[in-house]
């Protein structure tokens, strides 16, 4: 039996030893960390798509995280819904096709356009309101990596109308309201998350912590476990 991913791995020889030398390096700067096995793959990707060690640190997992978000994968026919498309564009299709997976984002919707003009919010709230009536967030794998009030809408929604997603990857970047609403994010008990502190996110990151979490989920498969 191979002992190495296939499906979530690089495509050549070469861009898989770049890639795992990359990794060998960030291990060795960081040294002993806070995190635990399962979640250290993921904060270590994060680190390798940015550059930023601050992300050892930043990034923090509610205790069932890693456990919910590979339930969804395994599970099988899940999907992303994201705030942005550039989420979706960065997610590998050939490995979210290998777990049946799908995306979702409805930012640029012309109906979304209009209610949020209408009731003077942000495309993203009415996004994440369009997701969950369409009944797309419950059981999702939900990245948010560029608008804080769409994971400001998904809190409410989870709180108020008892929507139910497998898993938040919360990583909004920016100065007005990101900070807070990765704070309220991690009020809740009841869902899993994965959020990084303070001013710091972006979309390439929720692609990171996504891809490590399908590079974790095809270990597990191959382990039959």
């Amino acid at each position: 039996m191979s002992t190495a991913n296939t499906v979530t791995e690089q495509l050549t020889a070469a861009g898989r030893a770049i890639e795992h030398d990359s990794f060998a390096i960030i291990d060795a700067e960081v040294g002993a960390h806070a995190y635990s096995a399962a979640q250290w793959p993921i904060v270590r990707r994060m680190i390798h798509a940015n550059a930023d060690f601050e992300f050892n640190g930043l990034t923090d997992f509610h205790p069932a995280a890693v456990e919910a978000g590979l339930a969804a994968i395994l599970g099988g026919g899940s999907r992303v819904v994201a705030d942005v498309e550039m989420i979706c564009v960065g997610l590998s299709a050939s490995r979210l096709a290998h777990f049946g997976m799908r995306t979702h984002q409805f930012i640029s919707d012309a109906d979304v356009i209009e209610q949020a003009k209408a009731e003077e919010t942000t495309r993203a709230v009415q996004a994440m309101r369009k997701a969950h009536r369409q009944g797309l967030i419950d059981g999702a794998l939900v990245g948010i990596g560029n608008a804080p009030t769409a994971l400001i809408e998904l809190v409410r929604l989870i709180r108020e109308d008892g929507a139910r997603p497998a898993l938040v990857v919360g990583m909004p970047v920016g100065f007005v309201s990101a900070a807070e609403s990765k704070d309220l994010m991690a009020e809740l008990d009841d869902v899993p998350w994965i959020v990084i502190r303070g001013r710091k996110g972006g979309s390439t990151l929720v692609v990171a912590a996504i891809h490590a979490l399908l590079g974790l989920a095809e270990a597990r498969q191959r382990e039959g476990c």
